[in-house]
């Protein structure tokens, strides 16, 4: 018996964990995965069930908790952006040679057209990367069905297994058809082989032996796979590889059926099979895939006749952001003018009629009173210098504030103050939010600590992680004391309310510890005033 639900795209797949037989979802926020996690932690199942649930300091150790739950036979998932697949890289790929016992998706939202994001990078090189098979969702039915399906995948491989969502897709609703019974949660259970758990040298070499000899088991299975697909038609002038929600905007290209015959690719490694079987059968191809050129850079070693491979690489498909129904139709148009069907969907660009709104600080943030205080206090010196970092707290560097110079990636604030420091920068400050600083902020601290560093570190603590939501901060509470712990001196970890009646006192406080000539850190609290809100609303 099945149900219906409407659902996001991170919703359907949570779900889909949940019904699968989940026992462990770990996380650390970011749009456009954050709703994964969420969902599983408002859900009555779970909640019942008891599934673990509760954020992580970072994307790294979200990886290797999910690995361990793994180890132990049960189910699990990790989630987390594109860019929080680079910290935790280092395990995502050993996780490969060590395999999986329970079953273990790697959930990774890419955000093409860098909404809330610093790069468009394709998660699809990872699963590659790391030699593991990967499944992409064209629409929410897929993304909750491929749980359950990756899970089972995950333990017949015995492999971690990725897979890829979009923006689009985690952040629109559609219709799902869902179970009305779970399955049970695995019993715990270990693996046959620990060895290769073990990564020394001697147990890895066999181990990654035998990962690249599971490399065709892994084409078969994607062979093989419900998800992937051959859709046959009239107009063989061009044959069509599709991935991911992409299938969709080529659907809505045409009135009727799309004249082309289309392969459907939503499980990697690619099936070769199918693939070639449609280069004998057209004259050219094309790819149409949201991301980067990751199928059409392949396609090219594997079919080698001669025909022409039309994609991104080509120029025919737009390789900048993200596609839509107007973007695929222009592709096919300027290789088939005359493609039986096509339409353009195109209407009025919202950017012609919606005044633009940049993104700002909230009213009554604590982060305004900070930027306040810190560009009067920087303006008794020469040529100072800020090191931004990841959070609503970036926003610094638009008017009316201008107060930031740098904003690379989760932590570099402290690192790349520090390394000015050591350049002969004077001031160097770096400015970074509780949840970033726990993330990815607290090493770089103790390499300024242990050097003494003449930098002054700002915390600007709102007791939450407000960017993506108002999700816990695995440092409330505890900020001063971590960086007592760590090793600075105590004399010069302050602690100031970013409140507007302390603005002089916050202006004195920093031109005092940028004068110290040694590490400084001043913690600026103030609870974000939408969580605030929140909990005065539940109270």
């Amino acid at each position: 018996m099945k149900t219906k639900q409407l659902l996001l795209g991170d919703e359907a797949l949570a779900l889909g964990a949940i019904y699968g037989g989940l026992s462990g979802a770990y996380a650390y926020p970011g749009t456009p995965s954050t709703e994964i996690l969420e969902y599983v932690q408002k859900n009555p199942l779970a909640r019942e069930r008891k599934i673990h649930s509760h954020w992580s300091s970072n994307e790294k150790t979200a990886m290797e908790e999910a690995l361990g739950m793994s180890f132990c036979g049960k189910r699990a998932i990790t989630s987390m952006k594109h860019v929080g697949m680079n910290v935790a890289a280092d395990p995502f790929v050993n996780s490969a040679m060590t395999g999986a016992n329970g079953g273990f998706l790697v959930i990774a939202a890419d955000d093409p057209s860098m909404h809330s994001s610093q790069n468009e990078q394709d998660s699809r090189f990872y699963a590659d990367f790391a030699m593991i098979p990967a499944l992409e969702p064209s629409n929410q039915q897929e993304a909750y069905d491929m749980a359950r399906y990756g899970f089972e995948l995950s333990e017949r491989l015995g492999v971690p297994v990725l897979t890829r969502l979009v923006t689009r897709l985690s952040h629109s609703r559609a219709v799902v058809e869902t179970d009305c019974e779970p399955l049970p949660e695995n019993k715990l259970h270990y693996p046959s082989n620990t060895r290769q758990w073990v990564l020394m040298p001697a147990m890895s070499k066999v181990r990654n032996r035998s990962l690249i000899a599971q490399q065709a088991d892994f084409v078969k299975a994607s062979e093989a796979s419900p998800f992937n697909s051959y859709t046959e038609a009239h107009d063989h002038r061009l044959g069509i590889i599709v991935s991911g929600i992409a299938y969709n905007y080529l659907m809505e290209c045409f009135e009727g059926n799309c004249p082309f015959p289309v392969v459907k690719l939503s499980q990697y490694p690619l099936p070769t099979k199918l693939l070639r079987r449609l280069y004998d059968s057209c004259d050219a191809l094309m790819v149409i895939e949201e991301g980067q050129p990751f199928i059409e850079g392949k396609l090219k070693g594997l079919c080698e006749s001669g025909k022409k491979i039309y994609g991104k690489l080509s120029g025919n498909v737009v390789r900048d952001g993200e596609l839509n129904p107007d973007l695929v139709a222009e592709a096919i148009r300027s290789v088939i003018p005359n493609a039986k069907g096509l339409r353009f969907l195109k209407g009025a660009d919202a950017a012609d009629i919606i005044a633009p709104r940049p993104p700002m600080l909230c009213q009554g943030c604590g982060h305004r009173d900070v930027y306040g205080a810190l560009n009067e206090a920087l303006e008794a010196y020469k040529d100072p210098k800020v090191f931004g970092d990841i959070g609503c707290y970036t926003l610094g560097f638009l008017k009316p504030f201008n107060a930031i110079d740098t904003c690379v990636d989760m932590g570099a604030s402290i690192t790349m103050a520090k390394g000015a420091a050591d350049a002969g920068q004077h001031p160097s400050v770096a400015i970074i939010g509780d949840s970033t600083f726990t993330h990815s902020g607290m090493t770089g601290l103790l390499d300024a600590i242990n050097e003494d560093s003449p930098i002054l570190v700002i915390i600007s603590d709102n007791l939450t992680t407000g960017m993506t939501g108002g999700q816990d901060s695995q440092g409330t509470g505890k900020i001063e004391d971590i960086c007592l712990g760590l090793g600075a001196d105590p004399a010069h970890v302050r602690t100031i309310d970013s409140l507007p009646k302390n603005h002089d006192e916050m202006v004195r406080l920093f031109r005092e510890e940028i004068d110290h000539k040694g590490l400084s850190v001043v913690v600026s609290r103030r609870e974000c005033i939408q969580t605030a809100r929140r909990h005065a609303t539940r109270k």
